[in-house]
């Protein structure tokens, strides 16, 4: 197995891995699916493929096509005391193909994306996980922010 930097060919896949993410996320009860999205997503993964902020990898599926994908992102907040360079990271997209799992695809992507927040300074990466995931990440080192301050989010209800 192989982890590679996605391409432009490869959005169409990247396009059906994260509409089997979606369906995973809906049973778990905690993510609502909106509509038609899957041709903003990939436009929006035209423009970011390549650029120094984001990076996308994957693995080829033997019969073609893709196994699995990740993707990790990186913002620029305020330096403060814990991120004095104010670069923080997001993983989100970890989705391996139900016919592709439990082969250590899902960990190599991560191993490959946790190397690159590494190597682009960012000391603080966030995801969301479903429970299939959680344990992976937590081998990673992904622990409960233990922050005293609530973690919320505002999503525009029109």
């Amino acid at each position: 197995m192989s982890v590679r930097t996605a391409t432009p060919e490869d959005i169409p896949e990247l396009v059906r891995l994260r509409e089997i993410l979606a369906d995973r996320m809906a049973q778990d009860g905690s993510y609502p699916v909106d509509g038609q999205w899957q041709d903003t997503y990939a436009d929006s993964l035209k423009e970011r493929l390549g650029s120094d902020d984001t990076a996308v990898y994957v693995v080829d599926a033997p019969e073609g096509g893709l196994a699995a994908c990740g993707m990790g992102l990186i913002f620029e907040r305020f330096p403060g005391p814990t991120l004095t360079n104010g670069r923080c990271g997001y993983i989100q997209d970890m989705t391996t193909a139900p016919g592709h799992r439990r082969r250590g695809h899902s960990r190599a992507i991560m191993a490959k994306l946790m190397e690159w927040y590494r190597d682009s300074e960012v000391r603080r990466v966030d995801l969301h996980a479903t429970s299939d995931g959680e344990s992976l990440y937590r081998q990673f080192g992904f622990v409960d922010d233990g922050l005293r301050y609530p973690s919320l989010t505002w999503l525009n209800p029109s």
